[in-house]
């Protein structure tokens, strides 16, 4: 990935624990599993369980990252 595609992108230079950790803040594992309805928010959720489900399912930390993004633009 180049300089400039990497100044591009919103989420750059964000740890995935960061975002989860804000969400998690904002809205609470009960709403978030509302919002993103996967196991890991919904059943015994931690932070941790999450990071590792996140890490190896692309489709779920797209939503979450998503999730972030739609809240970070509504705070603005």
């Amino acid at each position: 990935m180049s300089q400039q595609q990497n100044s591009n992108n919103p989420l750059h230079g964000i740890k995935l624990q960061d975002i989860l950790e804000s969400l998690v803040t904002n809205y609470g594992f009960e709403k978030l599993g509302k919002e993103i309805e996967i196991r890991c928010f919904l059943h015994e959720p931690s932070i941790n369980s999450s990071l590792k489900f996140l890490r190896k399912t692309p489709w779920a930390r797209t939503k979450v990252e998503q999730l972030y993004l739609d809240m970070i633009a509504k705070k603005s």
